[in-house]
């Protein structure tokens, strides 16, 4: 019986913590704080050193009480990923709880239950409202008028809509990608016939920001940084799938265009490089990036922070271009101090560093520089080495934010004596969960009833 008890006991703590590690990778954590925040946790309810093995679709945990006792070993599939800033936070203070001897297992798989199951203070339509405040902040940040400003936001909300029925109709992502891009190309063509001195391309550019896979690339560099090799290959792929799908719904929209007769030109990525106004700038950033965390469903009190540490980022970006120095240095600066100010800030706000990080990075992804090498490497020719230099480009600028972020967070968040323990594939600052893990050996009491506990 007490076998029995021990057995089933060790069963939910194993579940617990892949439960735990499921809803946190989908939201975006990497590998390496998913990894810590559960063997925290099993740590937390007395499973002393499980294996933790973390991948792009899967979690597995195992644990062997004893060498003479078979293992036993427990498996979970990640089968969606979507941004959810409020249910990572809702974990996030769960764990800490758990961390805390707040909550002991049966009440942490309640809470953990009712945080899955239930919805949204906010309701759907206010997100989709939020991606089109978001499109409307990067046609300003572009320097686009308010006509611009107002189409972008217009085709983001037709773009979510759209991609929300096809997801619920079980339609891959690559797909929906596809529809986005067209859909983008086909409203900013209609408003070219509709108003002939309007630029297209700004509106386009508003809208791939939120299709372009900027983000999922920065992660994949993350999880590389911090040793995690094959989940960071696996972002790397999705994230240009994803970009490929865009590339090809841009092209069937100026296909289009070109059967209607209507002349569009080239889109040019770099048009953005005009901008004259840092001021302007900083505002579009600042709106872009709250906009992308309202409608990540952040916690409405991380909004004006999150857009002010984006516009100040912006303007540190720029001021360092203007005087002479290369987009991708000033990029790491900018995303340094986003991480160097992240950690204090989320800890004053009570959320993630994640949710204050990846929101205010947004405005800076390299998603365009990608969508414009791959074009151009398309198109072939005398391009492709165009095509290239803008793909190299793209990539420079995502190690840099990615390691700039990274290197903040170093910087920012204290050097505990357990964390230096931690082990090599482990040693990356935290962006989700605890800071320091147990990972050191208990001492345990030679004979009597608590000598295998």
């Amino acid at each position: 019986m007490t076998a029995m008890l021990e057995s089933r006991e060790l069963n939910l703590t194993l579940d617990f913590c892949l439960r735990v590690g499921e809803l946190l990778l989908s939201s975006g954590a990497g590998a390496a704080d998913v990894t810590a925040t559960m063997q925290a946790l099993s740590w937390e309810y007395g499973v002393r050193r499980p294996e933790v093995d973390v991948t792009f679709t899967s979690l597995s945990m195992s644990f062997q009480p004893d060498p003479e006792e078979p293992a036993v070993v427990l498996i979970r599939q990640v089968k969606q990923r979507d941004i959810d800033y409020e249910d990572l936070t809702l974990v996030d203070q769960l764990v800490r709880d758990v961390l805390r001897g707040e909550a002991d297992l049966k009440d942490a798989r309640g809470r953990l239950a009712r945080i899955v199951s239930s919805g949204h203070i906010l309701p759907r339509w206010a997100a989709t409202l939020g991606w089109g405040v978001m499109a409307a902040g990067v046609g300003l940040q572009l320097g686009g008028n308010a006509a611009v400003v107002l189409i972008a936001a217009v085709a983001a909300i037709a773009i979510d809509r759209l991609q929300l029925v096809m997801g619920r109709r079980r339609v891959p992502f690559f797909y929906r990608q596809v529809a986005g891009g067209g859909v983008a190309t086909l409203i900013a063509v209609l408003a070219k016939a509709a108003w002939g001195d309007l630029d297209p391309s700004l509106v386009v550019t508003a809208n791939l920001i939120m299709l372009l896979a900027g983000i999922g690339f920065m992660g994949a560099l993350q999880d590389a940084l911090t040793g995690f090799y094959v989940t960071a290959g696996a972002r790397l792929t999705e994230a240009l799938l994803a970009t490929a799908g865009i590339i090809a719904g841009v092209s069937g929209g100026l296909t289009v265009a070109d059967l209607l007769g209507i002349s569009v030109g080239k889109i040019e990525v770099g048009a953005a490089s005009n901008l004259r106004d840092v001021t302007m700038m900083a505002v579009g950033a600042g709106i872009c990036a709250a906009a992308f965390a309202f409608a990540s469903y952040a916690p409405r009190r991380t909004l004006v922070w999150i857009g002010v540490v984006a516009a100040v980022a912006m303007v540190i970006s720029q001021t360092i271009t203007l005087g002479g120095v290369g987009s991708t240095w000033s990029t790491a600066l900018a995303a340094f101090f986003v991480g160097l100010v992240s950690y204090t800030v989320a800890g004053r706000l009570l959320v993630p560093p994640l949710v204050v990080v990846v929101s205010a990075v947004v405005p800076m992804l390299p998603g365009l520089s990608i969508y414009r090498g791959l074009s151009l490497l398309a198109e072939g020719g005398h391009y492709t080495s165009e095509g290239l230099l803008a793909i190299i480009t793209a990539a420079s600028v995502a190690i840099a934010l990615a390691s700039g972020v990274i290197l903040g967070e170093y910087v920012a968040q204290p050097l505990r004596r357990e964390a230096r323990r931690l082990e090599g594939r482990l040693a990356g600052p935290r962006l989700v969960g605890p800071l320091k893990v147990r990972t050191r050996r208990v001492r345990r009491p030679s004979s009597g009833p608590e000598a295998r506990d």
